[in-house]
């Protein structure tokens, strides 16, 4: 065999081992493939099966807006750990109708001017709906924006009655009661269990605090009590003696306060520092621990209006147990509130089975869902059914509930 053959044999024998090796990468190859396809549909199975589908679905975006800075973040935060609290819950089991709930939180620090912005970024995002806002001055500024955009709207706070008693807003939940009845319940107190004759009433010239006050105006006066002093203040003023010694010019026997808690408690310290130890009634914007921290002592025994008290409540009960669990802290004012109108409004879109905001409207003014303030619904102008408003007094240096 001559020397050229024997290489030609060579050369081939070694195409024929590198064409099998070839041939048995790609099988290798090809079985990797098939192996690799049939696990993923394995997985996609397990995942529909299991009911995380909503992994591939568009999130449902809800909107959450108020003060969460300033001096009123101590009543909007609780509305944002509320919010975090009862989405995570629902994205634990699955989400609503396959898509995972994506909150999207806006900051206004109670100023109308913000919450318009506020607003529009909302819309921007293109969230499903809002809870929020928190004071009713930059509530009012931001509906026409979310009604305009057919945005539905639950507010945990926002008590002025126009909100809801105009039609301007067919958008517009709360789950709280309006001003009406919170001032009424406060005259009659002021009235019957106080037994005052002559008040001054006070307010900080806001939607929420004067609207207050005019109605308690109102309400007292029809229970035979003299307004002797009716005037508003302006908020943020470091010192309001002269209010406060119009008060005692006036020789009234208790004064009511329309407004929050940074001039509350200034009032309180400044009357009480001149002797005038009298009642003090205000509403649920004084109605929260921070009023007692920032007044401390003066505080003892001021009188305000506020949501009713449902920590017996189981689902109350778990709610709070999961914000200090979660947030390491009590919750705050409106907390439960919040917690409530975040359940209802996505039970909502739940029953609804769409954002769709006509369907959304409908669903929230027939269903009923059981919530830490109860069980509860809405009536045809966006008021809560099924909860309402207590007086409290701070009583060493907590606020109680007077049956």
């Amino acid at each position: 065999m001559k020397f050229r053959d024997i290489y030609s044999s060579q050369k081939l024998a070694s195409f024929i081992i590198y064409a099998h090796v070839l041939y048995m990468r790609k099988e290798e190859y090809e079985m990797k493939r098939r192996n690799m396809v049939l696990a993923v549909f394995a997985i996609v199975g397990l995942l529909v099966l299991s009911g995380t589908q909503s992994v591939f679905a568009a999130p449902i975006k809800i909107g959450v807006a108020g003060a969460f800075t300033g001096d009123l973040a101590s009543y909007g935060l609780p509305t944002v750990n509320a919010a975090k609290l009862v989405v995570k819950d629902i994205n634990a089991k699955g989400g609503i109708n396959g898509q995972l709930v994506e909150l999207v939180i806006e900051d206004d620090q109670c100023k109308p001017e913000l919450a318009t912005n506020a607003a529009a970024k909302l819309v921007s995002a293109k969230v499903a709906a809002v809870i929020g806002h928190i004071c009713s001055g930059a509530t009012k500024a931001a509906l026409g924006i979310y009604k305009d955009s057919k945005l539905v709207t639950v507010s945990p706070s926002a008590t002025n009655p126009p909100l809801t008693q105009s039609g301007e807003y067919p958008n517009f939940f709360r789950t709280i009661a309006p001003d009406d009845a919170q001032a009424k319940l406060a005259a009659n107190f002021l009235t019957k269990t106080l037994k005052l004759k002559k008040i001054a009433v006070l307010h900080d010239k806001g939607d929420y605090g004067k609207g207050f006050a005019e109605l308690v105006k109102e309400y007292a006066e029809e229970n035979g009590v003299q307004v002797a002093l009716f005037e508003g203040i302006n908020p943020g003023a470091p010192d309001y003696s002269a209010v406060v010694n119009k008060i005692g010019n006036a020789k009234v026997d208790g004064v009511v306060w329309g407004g929050y808690h940074p001039e509350a408690s200034k009032l309180v310290q400044q009357m009480k520092d001149k002797g005038m130890n009298i009642p003090f009634l205000s509403d649920d914007g004084v109605k929260d621990n921070t009023f007692i921290e920032v007044a401390g002592k003066y505080a003892e025994g001021v009188y305000a209006t506020g949501p009713t008290d449902t920590s017996s409540n189981p689902l109350a009960i778990k709610a709070i147990e999961d914000h200090k669990k979660e947030f390491g802290s009590e919750p705050g004012a409106f907390f439960l509130n919040a917690y409530a109108a975040t359940q209802a409004l996505l039970n909502a879109i739940a029953k609804a089975g769409s954002t769709d905001y006509n369907k959304i409207v409908a669903a929230l003014q027939s269903q009923y869902v059981d919530t830490p303030l109860g069980h509860i619904s809405f009536d045809k102008r966006g008021d809560i059914i099924g909860f309402g408003f207590s007086v409290f007094q701070v009583k060493n240096g907590k606020y109680v509930e007077l049956k």
